[in-house]
C-alpha cells in the first residue's frame, strides 16, 4: 500500500484523517494489462500468465494523500466484446475510470478511444478519466507513439500516463493521480458545506441587525 504524507502533529494528538471512498473502473480490450495494473496497485504483484477476466473482479485499496485516506472500490472488467453490454453496470456511478491500451498495437487505441466517447456520453459528467499506454517495457515493439496519445489526452481533457505493470512504472503514480482529482472535489465541496452552515449560523442575527436599522 502507498502513502504519501505525514500523519504525525507536534502536541501528540491523533491526526483527524478525512475520508474519501470512490469507485474506479477499468476498460479496454482484451489483453491490454488491465487486471495487470490492479494487481500489482493493490498487491504489487506481476502474473505473467494472468488469466481473463470473466465479467468482471472486484478488488480494493487504500492509500493516504496527505490528511485524506483514499479507498478505491476497483472493478475490472473484462475486454471481450461478448461482454461489452454489461460494461455500463459498472461504469455508472463511478467517480474515475481508467481506460488501457497496449502501446504495442494501434488496435488497441483505437478501441480505448471508443471508450473514452461511450464514457463522455454516458458516465458521470464530473467522471475522471485517465488513458493509460500499457506494456511500455516492450518500446523497441511500440506502433503507437506517446506523443499522438498524448495530444489526443490533452485534445479530450484525459489523465495521460505510459505505465508497465511487469515493471510498476507509473503504476501507483496512475492510481495516486487519479484519487487526488475527486478528493480535492470533495474537500472543496466539504468547505463549501461548512461555510454555509457557518453562514446560516449566522443569518438570524444579519436577519435581526436589518430590522433593527429599518425599526431605526
Amino acid at each position: 500500500m502507498s502513502s504519501r504524507g505525514s500523519g504525525s502533529r507536534s502536541n501528540g494528538s491523533l491526526p483527524q484523517t478525512k475520508i474519501c471512498q470512490f469507485k474506479l473502473v477499468l476498460l479496454g480490450d482484451m489483453a491490454v494489462g488491465k487486471s495487470s495494473l490492479v494487481l500489482r496497485f493493490v498487491k504489487g504483484q506481476f502474473d505473467e500468465f494472468q488469466e481473463t477476466t470473466i465479467g468482471a473482479a472486484f478488488l480494493a485499496q487504500s492509500v493516504c494523500l496527505d490528511d485524506t485516506t483514499v479507498k478505491f472500490e476497483i472493478w475490472d472488467t473484462a475486454g471481450q466484446e461478448r461482454y461489452h453490454s454489461l460494461a455500463p453496470m459498472y461504469y455508472r456511478g463511478a467517480q474515475a475510470a481508467i481506460v488501457v491500451f497496449d502501446i504495442t498495437k494501434p488496435e488497441t487505441f483505437e478501441r480505448a478511444k471508443a471508450w473514452v466517447k461511450e464514457l463522455q456520453r454516458q458516465a458521470s459528467p464530473n467522471i475522471v478519466i485517465a488513458l493509460a499506454g500499457n506494456k511500455a517495457d516492450l518500446a523497441e515493439k511500440r506502433l503507437v507513439e506517446y506523443e499522438e496519445a498524448q495530444t489526443y489526452a490533452e485534445d479530450t481533457s484525459l489523465l495521460f500516463m505510459e505505465t508497465s505493470a511487469k515493471t510498476a512504472m507509473n503504476v501507483n503514480e496512475l492510481f495516486l493521480a487519479i484519487g487526488e482529482t475527486p478528493c480535492t472535489r470533495f474537500k472543496t465541496f466539504s468547505s463549501f458545506v461548512n461555510e454555509l452552515i457557518m453562514w446560516n449560523m449566522r443569518c438570524p442575527l444579519l436577519i435581526l441587525l436589518q430590522l433593527s436599522f429599518t425599526l431605526l
